[in-house]
């Protein structure tokens, strides 16, 4: 740990699912910390005796003594950034830095940059993968975008949440999450057939499931949303409005890089079927969207637990 004196005080913003564990382990690490969330109980549940949760946004940044130095915002899309910003800019201090871990669109990362670069705060975007689960222990892959002298600035205290990897200049990070969330879509649809077909066709789905791993099909997907598939267990990680919103930004993305993304627009419109029904969900509920379509199978016999 480095020494607790040489830690940039930060101003978190967004204690959710994701927030909360990531901003108890900077606490874990030292760093003198204020919380702010639009629902304040939920920041207010994770206060302890040196971070403090704060009603008002000017507090976060500063205020009786505190004056961060770094804000880092984790929220669930990017209108929802570009307002917090646009309301806290004007008490921005040049020199500052904004590490937004939200996933977010392409260009909205880019016209974010735009403003605060205005103010003479630097910025990266950093969205992140690996889950709740990710979260908590510190394992989660971070996709950062910016200046390299801005990464270097902000890796010791990335490298809190998990392995960071500069990728690019502002809007590369938000590129390459899109690019892992395509990755995470295509692949929970491919886990929820091949089980539904080994048991549709006779085999023990569990089974099939154990004699894939190890192999080719191999997959973090497979081992984790395969598990939740067989036990009908849909309760939030990620949940499918979040998965929903990822595909419509991958195809945005698409539309602006002047590719087409066949197999990327097949899965997007299976998860607005499922956002219709089951929009709080895990996204491994796409098994029940799969079902819905062949009606005469059902993977399992656990009753589902949805939120």
């Amino acid at each position: 740990m480095e020494n607790a004196h040489s830690l940039p005080a930060v101003g978190f913003i967004g204690t959710g699912l994701m927030g909360a564990p990531m901003a108890q382990r900077l606490a874990a690490h030292g760093y003198p910390l204020r919380l702010w969330n639009r629902t304040h109980a939920k920041a207010v549940a994770i206060q302890t005796d040196t971070v403090v949760a704060v009603k008002d946004l000017s507090e976060l940044i500063t205020g009786d003594g505190w004056k961060a130095e770094v804000l880092i915002t984790m929220l669930d899309a990017g209108p929802v950034v570009l307002d917090i910003v646009q309301k806290i800019l004007p008490l921005l201090r040049p020199g500052m830095v904004l590490i937004d871990m939200s996933s977010t669109r392409q260009d909205e990362a880019k016209e974010l940059a735009l403003r605060l670069k205005e103010a003479g705060v630097q910025m990266l975007d950093c969205p992140v993968s690996g889950g709740v689960i990710g979260a908590e222990q510190g394992t989660l892959a971070l996709m950062a975008g910016g200046e390299s002298g801005v990464f270097a600035r902000m890796e010791n205290l990335l490298r809190v949440f998990g392995r960071p990897v500069l990728v690019g200049g502002h809007g590369s990070g938000q590129l390459a999450k899109l690019c892992n969330q395509l990755i995470v879509g295509g692949t929970i649809e491919i886990v929820a057939e091949a089980l539904l077909l080994a048991q549709a066709g006779g085999a023990d789905p569990a089974a099939v499931r154990t004699a894939l791993r190890g192999g080719f099909a191999e997959s973090r997907i497979l081992e984790v949303h395969g598990q939740r598939m067989l036990d009908r267990s849909f309760l939030p990680g990620g949940k499918v409005r979040t998965q929903h919103k990822d595909m419509q930004n991958i195809l945005a993305a698409a539309t602006n890089a002047g590719v087409t993304l066949p197999v990327t627009e097949i899965v997007s419109g299976i998860f607005a079927d499922l956002l219709q029904h089951q929009a709080d969900a895990d996204h491994s509920a796409a098994i029940l969207a799969l079902e819905q379509r062949n009606p005469a199978h059902r993977l399992g016999d656990c009753k589902s637990r949805l939120p």
